[in-house]
Order: C-alpha cells, then sequence, then structure tokens
C-alpha cells in the first residue's frame, strides 16, 4: 500500500462531484481489488466491500469515507455566453476566487475561468462596488468560457452541468509536518479507508463482526449515498471518517491527533461509544479529543437522524479552512487509522 500522501495526491487530481462520482469511484474500486477483496457498486454509485458474513446474527458496523466533493453547477447561460453557477454542497465564493475550473461533459472537462469583473470602477451595477458593502454571492460570479451561448449548447453544457476545479488547481502542497489541498475532505479519509483494508488482510476480526467499508457518494448534498447504501445493507453501527474543522467551539492545534465528533447539526454520539474511544485512546497513548460541531454532519449522523442506523460514530482529521484549500498534518491520516483499528478490536471483543 502506498503512503498516505500518495493516495490523497491521486485522489485529489480526480474530479468527483456529487452525482458525477464515477472516477473516484472507479479508482477506488481498482484499489480495494488490487487487494484482493471483491468490490461492488451498488446503484446509487457507492463502491463496498465487507468483511464477513452479513447474514449472522452479530454487530454489523459500516465505515465509510465520501468519495464526493465541493463543487459547482450550472444554473443557465446568458446569451452573450456568460454561465451562471450555485454551489453544490456547502461552499462559500472566497474558498475558490477566481481562477479555472472545469466544466464536465460527456466528452471530458471544458476550460473556463470563475470570474467576478474588474474592481477599477464605482459603478452600481458592477460586482466590485456590491462586493464593497455586502458579502459576496454566488449569484455574482459568472464562468468566462470566450465561447457563445450556442457553441456552449453544442458542447452539451447546460442547466445541471457539474463544474469542477481545474487540474492545475487539483494540487498537494507539501511543506513541513504538514500538507495542504482542496478536497482533503474527503479525499484524505478515502486514504484512511483504504489503508484499513490493507492492514485487515491478515484479521480475523470479521469472525466476531461484520464489516462493511464503502467509499460513498453525494455526502456533502445530504449524505445521499449512505441513506441508500443503509437501506439496502443494515448496519447496526455507521462509523463516518471525516475532517476534524478548527472552529472556535474546537480551538485544536492542527496536529495528529485525531478528534471524535460529541455532536454535529445532525446527531450525537451515544454515551457508550465515547467510552469506548476513551479506552482505545488511553490505550494507544493518544488524549482523547472530543469535538462538538455547531454546523455540519457526516454520513453516520445524517444517517442516525432518519434512523437509518442505531449508533452514529465519527472521527476526524483535524483540519484548517474546510470547504476550502485546506490544511492538515500528514501524520494524521496514520494517527486516525490507528485509532479506527483499535476501535473495531475492541468492538470485535466487546
Amino acid at each position: 500500500m502506498h503512503s498516505s500522501t500518495k493516495i490523497i495526491k491521486d485522489l485529489v487530481a480526480i474530479p468527483a462531484p456529487a452525482g458525477e462520482e464515477a472516477l473516484a469511484i472507479n479508482y477506488i474500486a481498482a484499489q480495494i481489488r488490487e487487494m484482493g477483496y471483491t468490490a461492488q457498486i451498488d446503484a446509487k454509485g457507492n463502491v463496498y466491500t465487507t468483511l464477513g458474513d452479513p447474514e449472522r446474527d452479530i454487530l454489523h458496523i459500516l465505515i465509510t469515507a465520501h468519495s464526493d466533493e465541493i463543487a459547482l453547477m450550472v444554473v443557465n447561460i446568458e446569451s452573450d455566453g456568460k454561465i451562471r453557477v450555485a454551489p453544490l454542497g456547502g461552499t462559500y465564493t472566497y474558498k475558490w476566487g477566481e481562477g479555472a475550473v472545469g466544466l464536465m461533459t460527456a466528452a471530458g472537462l471544458v476550460t473556463g475561468i470563475l470570474s467576478y469583473g474588474c474592481i477599477h470602477t464605482n459603478h452600481p451595477a458592477s460586482v466590485a462596488e456590491y462586493a464593497r458593502n455586502h458579502p459576496l454571492t454566488w449569484d455574482k460570479a459568472y464562468i468566462f468560457t470566450g465561447k457563445t451561448a450556442h457553441e456552449l449548447k453544442a458542447l452539451g453544457i447546460r442547466a445541471g452541468t457539474r463544474v469542477v476545479l481545474a487540474p492545475e488547481r487539483r494540487i498537494v502542497t507539501e511543506f513541513g509536518e504538514h500538507i495542504a489541498s482542496y478536497f482533503l475532505d474527503d479525499r484524505a479519509d478515502v486514504a484512511v479507508l483504504l489503508m484499513a483494508l490493507d492492514a485487515l488482510k491478515t484479521s480475523d476480526i470479521s469472525s466476531h463482526i461484520t464489516l462493511t467499508f464503502a467509499a460513498t457518494v453525494s455526502e456533502e448534498v445530504g449524505g445521499e449515498g449512505v441513506k441508500y447504501l443503509l437501506t439496502c445493507q443494515p448496519a447496526d453501527l455507521c462509523i463516518a471518517l471525516e475532517i476534524a474543522p478548527k472552529t472556535p467551539e474546537a480551538d485544536f492545534p492542527i496536529d495528529a491527533i485525531p478528534t471524535i465528533w460529541a455532536r454535529d447539526g445532525y446527531a450525537a454520539m451515544e454515551a457508550k461509544d465515547g467510552y469506548l474511544l476513551e479506552e482505545c485512546c488511553t490505550e494507544l497513548g493518544i488524549t482523547p479529543r472530543f469535538q462538538y460541531l455547531s454546523r455540519g454532519g457526516s454520513d453516520a449522523s445524517c444517517a442516525a437522524a432518519i434512523g437509518l442506523t442505531a449508533r452514529a460514530v465519527t472521527l476526524g482529521l483535524p483540519v484548517e479552512n474546510s470547504h476550502g484549500y485546506e490544511i492538515m498534518h500528514r501524520d494524521a491520516p496514520n494517527e486516525l487509522l490507528r485509532l479506527l483499528l483499535a476501535y473495531l478490536n475492541k468492538l470485535g471483543r466487546a
């Protein structure tokens, strides 16, 4: 198995907006099969593999990391060829700024430039003048392609077309103890998911509990993928591998120590899982770091909120700049892997 940073670089380079994640899912499926597991892709597009027999009357655990990324969607094309967009997932205009984007078509990416216009004016119709007095919103942005509305239509660009960051912006920066990139949420956790599968190849844990590992789709638009998966493949406990966004309520350093989400905007972790994770941390020599999120959710909490799983646990990698150019300690994936494996082994012995 490659290092987490190598896997992250490979995944970041692959565009995967909600509803169009096939390129990333196929990459992940290939990695799973290379390890000797069976990789299944369901009707929604989730890829998963199961260790053990789901028909047995034992604890069934679903471990997820989502494959999709924050993106934009075309709203309409104006007569002069300007393309108007809206967010696909929670992001803000300042997180992307002006720069190259790709419009995803059946034939491949079409290059455009996310734009806001020039600042050398006080005219009330300019975006610059608006931004001097108001928060900048996506309806003020447009994509410039140099093509006419007719040419764009001929290329298959229309309302609903996904817009992603261009390949040249999908680069992982390495500096000191840290790495930074767009889409560490959740590419870094997909790396942990794959490393966990690799680590369990010689384990007998599936004789005590049933484990399903899944790279889910459409998490950023409400956890659609995990909801569908759990409808078809029920699980008693869902463990979501996520980021741990640094916030005023959780002002921790950007180090390698994973966080445990005590609650987010959708659901709270059950106390017994908190106790088990505290025991794991003590045994691993890690100081437990519990986090309360006043906004946001995970595959696990979205599913628990509507009764699709009995227990929800979310484990996170500490990051700065969530839903933007995220910064993470390069050793964080390995530490999250240690905690995940310890927790699974403890559940298997319970």
